[in-house]
């Protein structure tokens, strides 16, 4: 992965039978983002704050990506959106070390390895700025998920019961993981191991 001050094109990659390129975020990339988050099912995007099928909801993204208050990666297959993903730090909070990793696959690129490119390229900037506790949300069954993360040294540390509730007013539970960036790195250096998260 580049590093995220030289963030632009990346290679395409091609698994499943789906190509994709990952690029940052771009104003002009509005339209396709809401076409994107209207094609992934309601019960995947129970753990966002808020609903990003809403135009306002993507333009309040789009502003604080060009405040520099969330970072963000599209894939590309051709000019769809398949994947997205943010690492959200809010620096005027009680947290300003802890970022919050976001990340979204259209359905038919699941399974692909797009879920861990984003992951990826999300830890890296957060290597880079400074970021010393990483956390991700996620409904109990998402499993795929789960595992992706966990394989990355994130580690279960909250289960929050009839968290969310969707339109219909089905309420479902929210699981938090965590990793302590400064804690894998050390571990790396005892270890002997290279400088960057698993999955490099």
């Amino acid at each position: 992965m580049t590093g995220a001050a030289t963030r632009g094109a990346k290679p395409v990659a091609k698994k499943k039978g789906i190509d994709w390129s990952l690029r940052e975020l771009r104003r002009e990339d509005g339209d396709a983002l809401l076409a994107f988050a209207r094609d992934i099912p309601l019960h995947d995007l129970m753990f966002l704050e808020r609903d990003i099928r809403n135009p306002k909801v993507v333009d309040a993204w789009l502003d604080q990506c060009e405040r520099g208050l969330i970072r963000s990666t599209l894939a590309f297959s051709g000019d769809r959106v398949v994947g997205s993903s943010a690492l959200v730090r809010d620096e005027l909070s009680w947290s300003p070390h802890v970022g919050e990793i976001r990340i979204l696959i259209a359905p038919d690129a699941r399974g692909s390895g797009l879920g861990r490119a984003l992951a990826q390229d999300s830890m890296d900037i957060a290597q880079q700025t400074g970021i010393e506790r990483l956390i991700v949300r996620m409904t109990p069954d998402q499993t795929s998920a789960l595992s992706l993360f966990e394989d990355m040294g994130f580690r279960p540390e909250a289960l929050l019961r009839n968290q969310v509730r969707d339109a219909r007013g089905v309420t479902n539970d929210i699981v938090i993981l965590a990793l302590d960036v400064n804690r894998l790195r050390s571990a790396h250096e005892v270890y002997g191991l290279p400088d960057n998260f698993p999955g490099d």
